[in-house]
């Protein structure tokens, strides 16, 4: 289907073909006249007019383009990148701007428990609370703070009512006692007291770990720190893809200490914390309206709408389908390295069509 697709540098070859081929036809019919005055038999004066179309008409300008874009599509499968449309093919060569999604892109997507602090409570009670809560929630975290209660082999209680708060946390009834359990924003939002760990909060989220509160009765009760391990490869792909001469930006919806934390070790330029899944796309029209051309690279539901703002929108292939549909590559490897090959692909292809015009031009 992205073999079959027209790319817009099609265009070009057209319009140069526009102009070419009448010109061509034009020089062609004057020989063949000038011949003919001349006063040389029709045989002759029909070679005349043929060589010259023959030799002159370009042919190649319309099969260079789409065979450029075949060759692209082929050679980026075979690195591991599937390649939707030419016209995404020849985006990818004019970006000047990466956004990556920090869970699942930089890190691996994994998050596991790292601390449980607690001053009234034991760690194993706060723990049973937390993943008695979190047992219905899909997020990763949530998930992660269930899978290090089951780790303990800490048995959880049934959740009565549950409810999830976009881009804060949750709120659920356990043994008719109601517990809320996220971030700095759902305390001030709830107007829950969280003085006596805010101190502890800060220290856990400078070390790069997610500093959840769990709060009852109008107050923290404790925290549970979890953290999602940067993958190997991210440093040196990021690397990569600024020696391209291309801005990376992490964008993020944890707290800014650990997402500044984060970007530090990844080295990207610019951190983007605390964004609420609704806001990922208008970061990416902020930063097009900047003029700049941009990239995202996202795998979850909340990356959807980014995906669709972005110039060009990259997922990976065990991300949601929602993601990929959303997408205009699909990586095959759940590995950053792999987006220079992208990038690279495009300036190459394009590269050599942008040359083959100017040399029949």
């Amino acid at each position: 289907d992205a073999q079959g697709k027209k790319a817009p540098i099609s265009k070009l070859a057209d319009t140069v073909a526009g102009y070419f081929v009448p010109t061509v036809m034009t020089i062609a019919v004057v020989a063949s006249i000038i011949w003919m005055l001349l006063g040389h038999d029709i045989t002759f004066v029909l070679t005349i007019f043929v060589s010259v179309l023959v030799i002159a008409c370009p042919c190649a300008l319309g099969l260079a383009t789409p065979t450029a874009i075949m060759v692209g599509t082929g050679l980026g499968a075979n690195h591991g990148i599937l390649i939707k449309s030419g016209e995404a093919l020849e985006i990818s060569h004019k970006v000047d701007a990466v956004v990556l999604d920090k869970t699942g892109t930089i890190t691996e997507g994994k998050p596991t428990v790292m601390q449980v602090i607690s001053h009234s409570e034991s760690e194993e009670k706060l723990l049973q609370i937390a993943a008695s809560c979190e047992q219905v929630s899909e997020h990763p975290l949530g998930a992660a703070i269930v899978n290090g209660a089951k780790d303990r082999g800490i048995e959880l209680e049934k959740v009565v009512e549950f409810q999830s708060i976009t881009g804060q946390g949750i709120e659920a009834i356990i043994a008719e006692k109601t517990y809320y359990i996220g971030n700095k924003k759902l305390c001030v939002e709830q107007k829950i007291d969280f003085s006596e760990y805010e101190e502890e909060a800060l220290q856990i989220a400078g070390k790069g770990q997610t500093p959840m509160f769990v709060a009852s009765g109008g107050k923290v009760i404790g925290i549970v720190s979890v953290a999602d391990t940067v993958k190997e490869t991210s440093k040196a792909a990021i690397q990569k893809i600024k020696e391209l001469g291309i801005e990376v930006h992490m964008l993020t919806g944890d707290n800014r200490l650990t997402a500044e934390y984060i970007g530090e070790t990844v080295g990207v330029d610019h951190v983007i914390a605390e964004v609420l899944p609704n806001d990922k796309a208008s970061v990416v029209e902020v930063l097009q309206k900047e003029g700049k051309c941009v990239m995202m690279v996202g795998d979850g539901i909340n990356d959807a709408g980014a995906l669709r703002q972005s110039d060009i929108g990259i997922s990976v292939d065990s991300a949601v389908d929602i993601a990929k549909e959303s997408a205009d590559i699909i990586l095959l490897e759940k590995d950053l390295m792999v987006l220079e090959d992208g990038v690279l692909e495009g300036r190459k292809t394009f590269g050599n069509i942008n040359k083959y015009i100017n040399m029949t031009a």
